[in-house]
């Protein structure tokens, strides 16, 4: 079910809890920003999740509260990540879900990392 991103931090969300070590994950990469994992329901040969190690719920959030080291150390995952999966020249898709019109599903920004096919419309029509 969307959330709503205009809402304070859950540290309870599922994101959070896998930062914590409370859920397991299939880690790809970490460091002092960022955590990068394999996705438990995958849309594409690789889905990966990239979520930042701060408690903010959607891309406003991280974008207005979060240091310049943040933001430049979770772009900068974003981009290993997608180096380290071999994806760059055959391409891939990034893709953030901000609230209810996007359909944010978990109250904590992330970062889909799609590749591994080919995809095409950009925006599914209804």
């Amino acid at each position: 079910m969307p959330i709503d991103a205009t809402l304070p931090y859950d540290d309870s969300n599922v994101f959070a809890r896998i930062l914590r070590g409370e859920l397991p994950s299939k880690k790809v990469y970490e460091d002092d920003y960022a955590l990068a994992f394999h996705d438990i329901n995958p849309q594409a040969p690789v889905h990966i999740l990239v979520i930042p190690k701060g408690p903010y719920v959607s891309w406003d959030d991280f974008s207005t509260k979060a240091s310049d080291a943040e933001i430049a150390g979770f772009t900068r995952a974003i981009g290993k990540v997608a180096r380290d999966e071999n994806l760059v020249a055959p391409g891939y898709r990034l893709l953030v879900n901000i609230g209810g019109h996007g359909h944010q599903e978990v109250p904590h920004l992330h970062v889909h990392i799609f590749g591994g096919r080919q995809f095409r419309a950009m925006i599914p029509r209804e």
